[in-house]
C-alpha cells in the first residue's frame, strides 16, 4: 500500500475528528458568515507529484479556501428555494459517504432504506400507495423522469415503443403548461420533444395559475393531439397552485398525461390549513417533489413518484447488461430512473424524517410561511417597496417603488448591494413583465431574529435607492 494511504488508514480517527471539529465550528458560526459567496480569485493549484496526506490536505484546504466560505445553507439565504440541512440529515449524509453503498439492488440494506423512506414520504404527503417512488438528483431529473415516462405512455397509445424506436417514431406531441419551471423546458430539450413543443396557456387574472377555461378550450380543439399537461403546485415567484382538482376532472374526459411539478409546494400537504391546495394531485400520473428544498436535506436529492411503474421500467431499464441481471426479474432502482450509479440519497431523508416526524415538518413549514407573511406585511407598509403578489406560502415577490423606466436598474442595484452586504441573499425575477425581487423561506433555521436583521438592511438599502 502507498505510504500516505497507509498513514491515513492508521490515523483515520484523528483525521475524522479534525473534520468533525471543523464541521461543528462552521455550523456554529454559519449565522455570522456572509450569505452569498463573494467573487474570489486564486492562483493556480498544480496536482502534487507526491500527495500531502489527509491531515495536511485539510490544512491546505483551510489555508486556501476558508476565508471565502459563505453561509449559503444558513437562515438568511432567501435567494433560492434552498433548505439548509438539518443536523440529523447531515449525519445521514456523512454515513452515506462512510458506507459508500450502491443504492440499487433489491434485498440489500440501501434498497430497504430507500423503500422505507419513500413509504414515509408518501405518508407525509398523503399520497396513495398506488404511487411508486425513487430518489433522483434533483427536481430537474425528477421532471425529466416524469416527462420521459409520459413519452413512453404516448408511444404506447400510438402503438410505438419510444424507448426502442426513438422520438422519430412519435407523431407531434404538445406539452401544455401555464407557468412551468425552467427545468421542465430544459427536460423537453433533453428528451427530444424540443422547447417549441411547449404551449403556454393564459393565467387567471393577477395569478400564475392556469385559466381552466382556456385549458378546456385548448383540449376541445386538440383533435386527438397527444398532450402532456404539466401542472404547477407551487410556482417559483409566488407559490401559486394550478387548480389540480379541475385539471384531474378534465383528465378523466380527455385522457392526457398529468405531471405535477410540486418541487416544494408538496410540503403544503404537511399543514392541514394548506392541504386543500393539493386536492386532485392524487390523480396525477407523475409527481416531482424536491428534498433539498423544504425537506432540508443536503444537495442533491429529489423524488419522482408515478403510477406507471411498468412504463418507468420500459423507459429506464438497462437492457443487455448481463452483469446487472434481468431487469424484468431482478428489481433494481437503477432500472427505474436515469442514473445507474446511485449513492444512498435516501439516508439523509430517513434520518430527518425519523428525527422530526410529521409534526416537525408541519412546524418548519408553518414557521417559514409565518415569516414570509411578516416580510410581506413589512414590504406593503414601506414606501420604498411594492408588493407584487399576495404572499400565498413561503415566497415574497416584490419590487422597488420607482418609476417604471428606472425599475430594472434600481432592482439590479438593490440586489447587488444587499447581497454584497452579506446579511441576506435575494435574487432577481420578472413578474408580469415587471423587474422584481424574490425572497424564499424554506430553511429550518430561519427565525424572527433573522427577519429583523434582513429587513433592517433591506429597508436601509431601498431607502437610499428610492430617495427622490
Amino acid at each position: 500500500m502507498n505510504q500516505l494511504l497507509n498513514q491515513d488508514l492508521q490515523q483515520m480517527d484523528a483525521l475524522l475528528q479534525e473534520i468533525k471539529d471543523y464541521s461543528i465550528l462552521f455550523l456554529s458560526s454559519i449565522d455570522t458568515l456572509p450569505v452569498k459567496s463573494a467573487t474570489a480569485s486564486f492562483e493556480s493549484f498544480e496536482l502534487p507529484q507526491k500527495g500531502f496526506g489527509g491531515m495536511q490536505t485539510m490544512h491546505q484546504f483551510r489555508k486556501r479556501y476558508e476565508e471565502h466560505l459563505a453561509g449559503n445553507s444558513g437562515p438568511r439565504n432567501w435567494g433560492f428555494v434552498t433548505g439548509g440541512a438539518t443536523i440529523p440529515a447531515i449525519a445521514g449524509d456523512w454515513l452515506t459517504s462512510v458506507f459508500d453503498m450502491n443504492a440499487s439492488d433489491r434485498d440489500t440494506l440501501p434498497f430497504k432504506i430507500e423503500t422505507e423512506t419513500i413509504a414515509m414520504l408518501r405518508q407525509l404527503f398523503g399520497l396513495p400507495d398506488a404511487f411508486s417512488g425513487a430518489f433522483v438528483t434533483g427536481a430537474t431529473m425528477a421532471n425529466f423522469s416524469g416527462l420521459a415516462i409520459a413519452r413512453q405512455w404516448i408511444g404506447q397509445r400510438l402503438g410505438v415503443d419510444v424507448a426502442q424506436e426513438g422520438m422519430a417514431a412519435l407523431s407531434k406531441v404538445r406539452i401544455v403548461s401555464c407557468t412551468p419551471h425552467s427545468s421542465t423546458v430544459k427536460s423537453m430539450a433533453m428528451l427530444g420533444f424540443g422547447r417549441n413543443a411547449l404551449v403556454k396557456l393564459p393565467t387567471l387574472p393577477d395569478r400564475e395559475a392556469i385559466d381552466i377555461d382556456s385549458l378546456t378550450e385548448y383540449l376541445k380543439a386538440s383533435n386527438g393531439e397527444q398532450v402532456i399537461i404539466v401542472a404547477s403546485a407551487g410556482t417559483v415567484n409566488t407559490v401559486d397552485f394550478d387548480d389540480l382538482q379541475a385539471i384531474a376532472q378534465l383528465k378523466e374526459e380527455y385522457g392526457f398525461w398529468l405531471h405535477v411539478d410540486a418541487a416544494f409546494g408538496a410540503f403544503a400537504a404537511c399543514v392541514p390549513t394548506y392541504r386543500e391546495l393539493l386536492k386532485g394531485w392524487e390523480s396525477a400520473d407523475s409527481i416531482t417533489i424536491d428534498a433539498h428544498k423544504w425537506l432540508n436535506v443536503p444537495y442533491d436529492a429529489a423524488m419522482i413518484f408515478t403510477r406507471h411503474q411498468h412504463l418507468q421500467l420500459e423507459t429506464f431499464k438497462n437492457a443487455g447488461a448481463a452483469y446487472l441481471g434481468d431487469p424484468e426479474k431482478d428489481y433494481k432502482y437503477s432500472n427505474y430512473i436515469p442514473e445507474n450509479s446511485r449513492r444512498l440519497r435516501a439516508l439523509p431523508a430517513w434520518f430527518t424524517l425519523v428525527a422530526y416526524g410529521a409534526e416537525g415538518y408541519e412546524a418548519i413549514v408553518n414557521n417559514n410561511i409565518d415569516l414570509a407573511r411578516q416580510l410581506g406585511l413589512l414590504i406593503s407598509r414601506n414606501n420604498s417597496f411594492q408588493l407584487l403578489a399576495p404572499v400565498r406560502l413561503c415566497v415574497v415577490c416584490f419590487t422597488l417603488n420607482v418609476p417604471d423606466e428606472e425599475k430594472q436598474l434600481a432592482v439590479d442595484a438593490f440586489i447587488q448591494v444587499v447581497n454584497d452586504e452579506g446579511k441576506v441573499m435575494l435574487t432577481p425575477t420578472v413578474y408580469k413583465g415587471i423587474p422584481a425581487i424574490r425572497a424564499a423561506f424554506v430553511n429550518w433555521r430561519t427565525t424572527a431574529e433573522d427577519l429583523t436583521i434582513a429587513w433592517e438592511d433591506m429597508r436601509q438599502q431601498a431607502a437610499a435607492l428610492t430617495v427622490a
